[in-house]
């Protein structure tokens, strides 16, 4: 079989009657380089008449920029696998990236991996990085801005100036929890989504606590669990609370995942939701609406929170001055099945 020969920028040059490395400013985006219009016009006609592509290297020689953003999630991989919540994330990052023709990087790290991030600038595998789930104990993370690496939070971290974009998850269980005062409860449980070393983690239960101040009702320390990302931590943490005498009537669990763990616990013990517990979860993830009972939850605009990060983060990369260092999206309550008044 006969391939056609692939186009050089030398063939552009030639068309367009101008120095390669003229081709190489204007198909790259070369910035401070002054090319008069006609002349770009002749390369960029000469580049699409040959079906020209420059590729990645040049791209990178040209501008020192690799087009190219680090997602950085603060998790095990296995944990990644099972997070329901991460793809819609990621599809309105792709999307926004795609538009000013970025390319995502996936990287998952634990706690003590914080150095993966920082080869990843280092070693300029990325202009800049998006890392979701910051932690209070991550100080490198603190460093690399203050370096002027570009970085983009989703999610905060407390005492630092780093730009972020965020649901308010406090706002959002302050909401569950009141939904469940409404409807009678006074002894709710809570089992977070993650350890509280994550920022959203304490965001969630502090709204939790300040549901319960609101209507004079103590904190009940016995009635708050700890869960780590996954279904298996929420059945366990489930299970610690039913073991209580008397057990929760409610219980929110800040994350949906976590919630479909709780569940099974519920039904392995022989009592039903919403009759003897009710349960509320958060993030509203594609199966919240499809388990037996569908789960009231606190829906997070997932979507929303991928692309505005990416558009935050590449205009970082380029130069320009946000108009406020951080974003906070509102939550929603969806009300299904999963939730009645106490009896």
């Amino acid at each position: 079989m006969k391939h056609t020969k692939r186009a050089t920028s030398q063939d552009v040059a030639e068309l367009a009657q101008v120095s390669r490395t003229t081709v190489s400013f204007v198909l790259n985006g070369a910035a401070g380089i002054s090319i008069p219009d006609e002349t770009r016009q002749r390369v960029l006609d000469a580049a699409r008449k040959l079906n020209y592509h420059p590729d990645a290297a040049g791209r990178r020689l040209a501008t020192g920029k690799t087009h190219v953003i680090g997602l950085v999630v603060s998790q095990t991989p296995d944990r990644v696998a099972v997070d329901a919540f991460l793809p819609q994330v990621m599809h309105g990052l792709h999307q926004a990236a795609q538009q000013r023709r970025y390319h995502i990087l996936f990287h998952a790290q634990e706690p003590g991996q914080d150095w993966l991030y920082t080869h990843l600038i280092r070693e300029r595998h990325v202009d800049g990085i998006v890392l979701s789930g910051p932690r209070t104990d991550d100080t490198e993370l603190v460093k690399l801005y203050h370096e002027g690496v570009p970085i983009m939070l989703m999610g905060q971290l407390p005492r630092s100036n780093i730009p972020f974009i965020d649901a308010d998850n406090s706002g959002g269980a302050q909401m569950a929890v009141e939904h469940l005062l409404g409807l009678g409860h006074s002894r709710i449980g809570i089992i977070t989504n993650a350890p509280l070393t994550y920022t959203a983690s304490r965001d969630r239960l502090a709204g939790y606590k300040e549901a319960l101040k609101a209507r004079g009702i103590k904190l009940d320390k016995r009635l708050v669990r700890t869960g780590d990302f996954t279904e298996a931590s929420g059945e366990a943490a489930m299970n610690n609370l039913l073991k209580l005498s008397p057990h929760p009537t409610a219980v929110f669990v800040a994350s949906d995942v976590v919630a479909l763990g709780a569940l099974r616990a519920i039904k392995r013990r022989g009592l039903r939701v919403p009759d003897d517990v009710s349960l509320v979860g958060f993030d509203d993830v594609p199966a919240a609406s499809y388990v037996e009972p569908p789960l009231t939850t606190v829906r997070l605009p997932a979507y929303g929170i991928g692309w505005g990060a990416a558009e935050r983060l590449i205009r970082l990369i380029a130069g320009e001055e946000l108009d406020q260092l951080g974003v906070l999206l509102e939550t929603e309550l969806v009300v299904r099945d999963s939730t009645l008044p106490a009896s």
